[in-house]
């Protein structure tokens, strides 16, 4: 059986909003990711996706339930342990790519790296290895700004999985591209997965792709199901 590389169990999350009475918007959450998976986790917009995945990356702490990722169990974890393993092992993608403008697509994978600890000559060659994966090994040098926007969002990817992480997390990560452009980037994705192992969880409204992941799970009244 193949490793679980991010375990969900019980997570329940509840908001106070400005008007009166409460939020829940998960009530009890499982989810079990194995490795070499990409699951879609799809639901209506205001359902709790954001906030199932800032839960799972370690962005956020839910009132009850436990994430586990590679086994770990974080719950009561500290912040400083929270923050090491949300660097090492967990990469995000989000629908804007929020790479830094004034860097080039080598220096956006690069940076997060250092603050990792790893040396300017091994980020480099790491991120230049990443580009190449995903046909961008001549536009290092560029900055965001004169990339195309399916560019940009495989330099993120890339971004995402410079420090090696067992899970990526993507929430709409093709959702600003349009549909042929969006083709191209999860095929990307899917690729990535294949060359590297990791896991994904990808919260997408875009059911045509969710049909190609290796499942589907929906969120629907705060709970997670399956299909």
């Amino acid at each position: 059986m193949s490793e679980i590389t991010l375990e969900l169990e019980g997570l329940s999350k509840t908001y106070l909003p400005c008007t009166p009475g409460e939020v829940q918007v998960l009530r009890g959450a499982d989810l079990a990711l194995r490795r070499g998976e990409v699951v879609a986790l799809v639901a209506p917009s205001g359902a709790g996706k954001s906030t199932l995945l800032h839960m799972a990356g370690l962005l956020d702490v839910g009132d009850s339930g436990s994430v586990r990722i590679g086994g770990q169990d974080m719950s009561g974890a500290s912040e400083r342990k929270r923050t090491r393993v949300r660097r090492q092992d967990v990469g995000f993608v989000y629908q804007f790519h929020h790479l830094l403008p004034e860097f080039s697509a080598l220096e956006n994978i690069v940076l997060p790296q250092l603050a990792n600890g790893v040396s300017q000559r091994a980020a480099e060659a790491r991120g230049a290895d990443l580009l190449a994966l995903v046909g961008l090994a001549g536009r290092a040098a560029h900055r965001p700004a004169a990339l195309s926007g399916g560019e940009q969002q495989r330099v993120a990817f890339c971004r995402a999985l410079a420090n090696s992480p067992r899970v990526l997390l993507a929430d709409e990560p093709t959702g600003n591209l349009d549909p042929a452009t969006s083709d191209q980037v999860f095929d990307v994705l899917m690729h990535l997965v294949e060359e590297t192992g990791l896991s994904a969880l990808i919260a997408t409204h875009n059911l045509d792709l969710a049909a190609r992941m290796t499942r589907v799970v929906r969120l629907e009244g705060g709970v997670l199901r399956e299909g």
